[in-house]
């Protein structure tokens, strides 16, 4: 067993496999660790190009496309190793990236993950939309990052360069330990893509681990690699999620009275997409909740799977204000102004 497995999910990202994956091997391998690929069956010739141009590159083959979550769970359960680096298929790595992210994690065994800082692929200077510089949720459940609040995007001036720890770590770039993400159940697989990283980190925070930021170590993000920004099945995924994330793991206290306001904000959100004529929009809000309602038997299952992990009730690095109030009615656009512990 090699210490560190570093494991890319691709589904025809050809592009940037031959844009990024030399460079991760050349930046990254050694005798502990193991680069692989996990393909979701992709049509764009991927698999056979791994095979005949990258030697170093292990190939795991899925028989179709399980999205991100589904095919990091499948490809992870053919993986032996004591870390597991998730890492996009569109993200630069830089040279000594590594090294931080495994020597924090040796040195912190109750630390489940952690992430490098995330900047821009096209703008280095300024960070980047997964990640940042570490993530966190809001008392309604809607994540930010330090040097990323919604869409405005900070210029990375050293204002984030203390290690912190986080609600949630990026699944464009993070770390796990392997012993965590199994006793954790790893991703939930019906979330398919977005927002499962943090679901799985909540689950982290649950059980007792901690959740890092290393700053010493940092990678650039393309971003928006496998579904465009703008893209109606991301808008559903999100709103679809989101709810599926609070159902989870709030704690009985607080589910009813949150999920009621979170409702009533994704309402105002559908509004707001009309008024700009986004249709697509508010169609995905649309059946982002109706597909909620459907799944409400599975939930009440997984809910009752989360609770027997808990050694924490509310996990902390939560922020008890709400972030749309305080970025859109307050103007706090950035993480230092919130001016909060978290």
């Amino acid at each position: 067993m090699n210490r560190t497995a570093i494991v890319i999910l691709n589904w025809n990202g050809l592009g940037f496999l031959k844009m990024f994956l030399e460079t991760v091997v050349l930046n990254s391998i050694a005798d502990d660790v193991d680069v692989y690929v996990a393909d979701n069956c992709s049509n764009d010739g991927s698999p056979e190009w791994i095979e005949e141009n990258c030697k170093k590159v292990k190939l795991i083959r899925l028989n179709k496309n399980h999205g991100f979550a589904g095919g990091y769970n499948l490809a992870l359960e053919n993986i032996d190793a004591k870390y597991y680096v998730l890492l996009n298929s569109d993200i630069e790595v830089t040279a000594g990236w590594l090294r931080p992210l495994i020597n924090f994690m040796e040195g912190n065994p109750r630390v489940a993950s952690c992430q490098p800082k995330i900047l821009s692929y096209y703008n280095k200077d300024f960070f980047e939309h997964a990640g940042a510089a570490g993530g966190f949720i809001d008392k309604y459940g809607f994540p930010f990052c330090r040097g990323r609040i919604f869409n405005f995007f900070e210029k990375d001036a050293g204002q984030y360069d203390s290690s912190v720890d986080l609600f949630w770590s990026s699944g464009a770039c993070m770390i796990v330990r392997a012993d965590a993400w199994k006793k954790c159940g790893g991703f939930d697989a019906s979330f398919f893509a977005h927002m499962e990283e943090i679901d799985l980190c909540w689950r982290f925070n649950k059980a007792g681990y901690r959740v890092s930021y290393i700053p010493d170590s940092r990678v650039y993000h393309v971003g928006g690699g496998a579904l465009p920004y703008n893209s109606p099945f991301k808008t559903y995924l999100n709103f679809r999620n989101s709810l599926f994330l609070l159902y989870k793991n709030l704690p009985d206290n607080k589910l009813f009275r949150v999920l009621f306001i979170r409702k009533i904000l994704d309402g105002m959100a559908a509004i707001m997409f009309l008024f700009n004529g986004s249709f697509s929009s508010v169609l995905s809000v649309w059946k982002a909740h109706m597909d909620y309602y459907r799944s409400l038997k599975e939930l009440r299952e997984k809910r009752i799977a989360v609770k027997k992990l808990e050694e924490v009730d509310f996990p902390p690095h939560v922020l008890n204000k709400s972030i749309v109030f305080e970025f859109y009615a307050k103007g706090n656009k950035t993480f230092n102004s919130l001016k909060t512990e978290i």
